[in-house]
């Protein structure tokens, strides 16, 4: 199935490098509206998560038909 991602928020509360406001919006930016091939919505979020390096928090996206 195809996906996009519409909304994204990402946990940065463990990373190793604190982002400032601004390097976070820009990441969350970086995703939102990105497509994604994945199974259901789980494994979308393990896609994601793997790509970008950081666990979501949440996730809003729309289902791409065919």
């Amino acid at each position: 199935m195809q996906f996009q991602v519409t909304n994204i928020e990402f946990d940065f509360e463990d990373a190793l490098y604190p982002m400032s406001e601004e390097e976070c919006a820009e990441f969350f930016d970086d995703y939102i509206g990105t497509h994604w091939e994945a199974d259901d919505g789980d494994d979308l979020v393990e896609e994601i998560t793997c790509a970008a390096g950081y666990c979501i928090k949440s996730i809003d996206y729309r289902i791409i038909l065919d």
